[in-house]
């Protein structure tokens, strides 16, 4: 968690809310006052008015933490001078930028500073006692938009730490009535910290109001992420966090998907893995990722992929154990050949979306983006005919394994109505009359092109046959 030092004339910006304060106190009227979580106790702050043009940005903002890496010079120039003109008007265009795509305005954004426009500020910002905004960053980027010069904020003690003022745009931001949440990855970012503070799986998962299970499935996708970014580095381009924002859904559904597999077979859910990711980079939707999974490689994409796209594999060596005298196998083949395939998939990516790289480099990674999404494409697709071939293959027998579940519910039933006298028997006959009838049509149809039929099926056509006889 990084500090900041005061931004500049704290100390006569702190005498003035000082000022504010007392004067709020010593009107005599009723006092506003806007109420904050501190260490699990509630705790009531004054509310009052100050010029815009003294509050600053925070810099250590959740909000936007991922979309800072949309832009790498410019971040660097926010941490070099966080309260400087430079880096407070990046922290503004990211406020209101759509947390996938910082290059596009938010429609969220224009909603809001609409609301404010129409009804005013009806709720309260929070800052520190040197100005810098808590919570309201973004209705203070609105409100300066709309040529507003004060704003309506609550001030936080003045013995309140990096560490307090974390905690306190946290336990705010994940109030359940919270109008504007989080983007996905801040989300993962703020899980991270907490964790980097020493609190406990337990207390994070309370906090965020998720299950444990799921706090450790957030913090595996977001150590996978990190793992795609590092690989991606190629020279000047890599990929960014905010490049994974709208894969929330794929996400999870690739941990829940390799984590079943790598309990049975862990190269295999390496495999997993590495392709999806791959197709997930790639840009494929949510559907026609599902239809990755286990030996996918190598029933359909291996055929379709170009030769000599990526090199043949081999067993990676075995990695010594250090002051132990022993090695653990490296990666086979198959997760060797899918993370290599995956990696190009990754530095092609990042060529094509970095700045500053020549037309014939982004035109040598678009070529191979385009020829391995082409054959993810035909693989996916053949995946995906089988797929459909398999449920419908399934659907008879599920249709008759639910029928045989309603009998046997229907006999446990019968038995408590004959019990209590109260069977309609009229109603009873007529349903089991329509049973007869639909049994008859099963076994026509069961007994269609059957030449062998198994021991169920001779069954049906036998008592079908002793009905109708």
């Amino acid at each position: 968690m990084q500090e900041f030092p005061p931004p500049p004339r704290a100390a006569e910006f702190s005498e003035l809310i000082k000022k504010r304060v007392e004067e709020v106190k010593d009107s005599g009227g009723t006092r506003e006052t806007v109420t904050v979580e501190w260490n699990g106790q509630p705790l009531n702050v004054e509310v009052i008015d100050l010029p815009l043009a003294g509050l600053y940005y925070n810099p250590a903002t959740h909000r936007i933490r991922a979309q800072r890496s949309h832009d790498p010079a410019k971040d660097k120039v926010l941490k070099a001078d966080p309260w400087g003109h430079d880096g407070q008007e990046f922290l503004g265009t990211l406020l209101q930028a759509e947390p996938a795509d910082p290059t596009r305005r938010d429609p969220a954004f224009d909603k809001l500073k609409e609301s404010l426009k129409d009804f005013g500020q009806t709720d309260p910002g929070l800052i520190t006692h040197h100005g810098i905004l808590v919570n309201g960053n973004t209705r203070a980027a609105a409100l300066r938009e709309l040529g507003s010069v004060s704003m309506r904020v609550g001030v936080l003690p003045e013995s309140f730490t990096w560490s307090d003022i974390n905690a306190v745009e946290l336990a705010l931001q994940l109030r359940k009535d919270h109008r504007r949440d989080y983007s996905y990855i801040n989300r993962l970012l703020a899980m991270e910290e907490q964790a980097s503070l020493g609190r406990t799986p337990d207390v994070i998962a309370k906090a965020f109001r998720i299950q444990v299970k799921t706090y450790e499935q957030e913090r595996w996708i977001l150590r996978v992420v990190r793992d795609q970014i590092e690989r991606s580095a190629n020279g000047n381009a890599v990929l960014r966090l905010v490049d994974f924002e709208d894969h929330q859904e794929k996400l999870k559904e690739l941990h829940r998907d390799y984590s079943k597999l790598a309990a049975s077979d862990p190269d295999r859910a390496e495999v997993l893995k590495e392709t999806r990711m791959a197709a997930i980079t790639l840009g494929f939707s949510k559907t026609d990722v599902r239809h990755i999974e286990e030996g996918f490689e190598e029933k359909y994409l291996s055929a379709v992929l170009p030769a000599g796209l990526v090199a043949e594999a081999q067993p990676e060596e075995s990695i010594a154990v250090p002051g132990l005298g022993l090695s653990v196998p490296g990666a086979s083949s198959g997760v060797s050949a899918a993370r290599e395939l995956n990696r190009q998939v990754l530095q092609a990516k990042a060529r094509v979306t970095a700045p500053g790289m020549s037309e014939e480099e982004k035109s040598g990674a678009q070529a191979l983006q385009d020829d391995v999404r082409k054959a993810f494409d035909k693989a996916i697709d053949r995946a995906g005919r089988d797929a459909r071939l398999r449920k419908r293959k399934q659907i008879a027998p599920e249709r008759l394994m639910d029928a045989c579940a309603a009998i046997e519910l229907c006999v446990g039933e019968l038995v408590k109505a004959r019990a209590s006298h109260s069977l309609d028997e009229a109603a009873f006959d007529e349903a089991a009359t329509k049973l007869r009838e639909s049994i008859r049509q099963l076994a026509r149809q069961a007994g269609r092109g059957s030449h062998e039929p198994g021991e169920g099926v001779r069954w049906l056509l036998a008592a079908a046959s002793v009905e109708l006889g």
